[in-house]
């Protein structure tokens, strides 16, 4: 969750077989269905087609079949227009693979999904059942994109601000009314890009691509939509695997400032833990809290080149720069303890250097209009930013309110969000997911946007259900961690019995001790 970047059973032969071809069938109908163009009649249905080509191509998608999902843009209005959702399938690598898939779901919301599938792949999600990749609706490669590069424009600019000022809040709120402005007069209803509407779109998914059962693994805003998959369409769902989990009955913008308490805390508890570390650092919660409140009252401006290389940038370092750092994992766990040391003594070149790599975005990447439209219908209308200060208060109580006031990763969201105007949905999206399929929930104890103990929480109402915590890791745990790649393939191949065995021991990898200055 996070704005910016805050990511089986038999199938018969008459059926789709998803083997290691990858092969897709023709179009089938879904029950969630309205037509392309105006009419009411047709289903939804998946049209075969070419694959993406993203500017670093992605080896996986040389093997796989691409296409786009059909789909009513909003479902809630008879003759709404049609959108289109990039799809591909990538065949498992396994000689004799699993009959049931996995479908992932995204975190952003509003990510590049595609940018994800190394990650995937490399993780093994393909080795022993074909993988199948969706674009959420108003994603890159979708029609219609969402993008806004004026945000991006800004986000670039916004290394060069301080984090809280009024130059940010004003330049932000500008592209976020030049970014809706020229969405909706393109003819974007911008109240159907929210969760609900993802959720079916993967129902009719499955349906268009005849695929009697297969397995969900999603990650950060993906758990939340998996959730809500699962609470609103659960036929067909053999077994659900849920990473850095964000619980649909408790997202909203006070929520955010526990998991942050809760990750920084792991992180300083374990720095507490390992004796050098401890001896090295040995009061980092009160090094921190003198930091936050040091550079907020006096922030440094200065020069840095960003970490892939390029001319130096001015970068300005306050407190809710720092704190944001930290939860976006911009500088890694180990190193933290080494970054706020330094920071104390004089040399805030890593942070600098982390908060330098905004600088450089991939501009229309992100699609800035679906975050938008879910985050003002489904995080952020039974809040107020008086409830955004308290959450602070209760989580940093020794922290300026200026720093708290802005909830981390979604600053001047309340402000963001009466531009962005659409319908508040909490009410149907902010209810817990009852059920019965076997769900694996996997979280980081270092993840500062999605805190590790809400995954138990989500849980609670999924009565065959297993939690793991992997220590050390941050934000998206499969892909940092071998030992919940094993998990999740346990799970996969027995949903019933995972191994979980390699959790048991687990430590965080060592901290980055620095000589003391003489």
């Amino acid at each position: 969750m996070t704005k910016h970047g805050i990511k089986a059973v038999a199938v018969t032969t008459a059926a789709l077989v998803l083997t290691a071809s990858g092969s897709i069938p023709g179009s089938a109908a879904s029950p969630h269905s309205h037509t392309a163009g105006r009419s009411t009649t047709a289903p939804s249905r998946f049209v075969p087609g070419p694959c993406p080509e993203p500017p670093e191509p992605i080896a996986a998608l040389s093997t796989a079949r691409c296409g786009f999902l059909e789909v009513p843009e909003n479902r809630a209005r008879p003759g709404s227009r049609t959108i289109r959702l990039a799809v591909a399938v990538i065949p498992a690598t396994s000689a004799k693979p699993g009959e049931a898939p996995v479908v992932f779901m995204a975190g952003g919301p509003g990510g590049d999904t595609f940018d994800d599938i190394p990650f995937l792949v490399d993780s093994g999600l393909n080795r022993d059942r074909p993988l199948i990749v969706m674009a959420q609706r108003g994603n890159l490669y979708d029609q219609p994109n969402l993008a806004c590069p004026e945000l991006d424009r800004f986000y670039a600019q916004y290394v060069g601000l301080g984090y809280d000022s009024p130059q940010a809040k004003r330049l932000l709120l500008d592209s976020v009314k030049k970014c809706r402005n020229r969405l909706a007069a393109d003819g974007i209803d911008l109240s159907a890009y929210n969760t609900t509407e993802n959720a079916a779109d993967f129902a009719d998914l499955r349906t268009a691509l005849g695929i009697p059962r297969w397995n969900v693994y999603g990650y950060s805003y993906g758990s939340n939509l998996a959730l809500t998959y699962l609470r609103e369409h659960p036929q067909g769902i053999r077994a659900m695997a849920i990473d850095s989990v964000t619980p649909p009955q408790v997202v909203s913008l006070p929520w955010t400032w526990s998991s942050a308490r809760e990750g920084i805390e792991n992180l300083l508890k374990a720095c507490a833990a390992e004796p050098r570390c401890k001896s090295r650092y040995p009061d980092l919660r009160r090094t921190l809290t003198e930091q936050v409140r040091r550079l907020e009252a006096h922030p440094l401006t200065l020069k840095a080149r960003p970490p892939r290389g390029g001319d130096p940038v001015k970068v300005v370092l306050d407190g809710g720069a720092l704190l944001n750092l930290l939860v976006a994992n911009a500088v890694k766990p180990p190193d933290v303890p080494a970054a706020i040391e330094e920071l104390a003594h004089g040399h805030p070149e890593r942070f600098a250097q982390a908060r330098a790599a905004d600088s450089v975005q991939n501009v229309g990447q992100t699609a800035h209009g679906l975050t938008e439209s879910v985050a003002c219908s489904e995080w952020v209308p039974d809040s107020t930013p008086s409830d955004v200060l308290k959450a602070g208060r209760r989580a940093f109580p020794r922290w300026p309110d200026t720093v708290l006031a802005q909830a981390p990763q979604l600053p001047f969201q309340h402000q963001v969000c009466r531009i962005w105007d659409v319908p508040d949905r909490t009410s149907v999206q902010r209810l817990a997911t009852v059920s019965g399929v076997p769900t694996l929930g996997i979280s980081g104890t270092f993840d500062m946007k999605t805190g590790a103990s809400w995954a138990r929480s989500a849980t609670r109402t999924l009565s065959r259900s297993t939690s793991v915590q992997i220590p050390g890791i941050g934000h998206w745990v499969v892909p940092q961690s071998p030992c919940a790649q094993r998990v999740l393939a346990s799970f996969l191949a027995r949903p019933n019995a995972p191994d979980t065995d390699c959790v048991a021991g687990l430590t965080p990898k060592p901290f980055t001790i620095i000589p003391k200055s003489k």
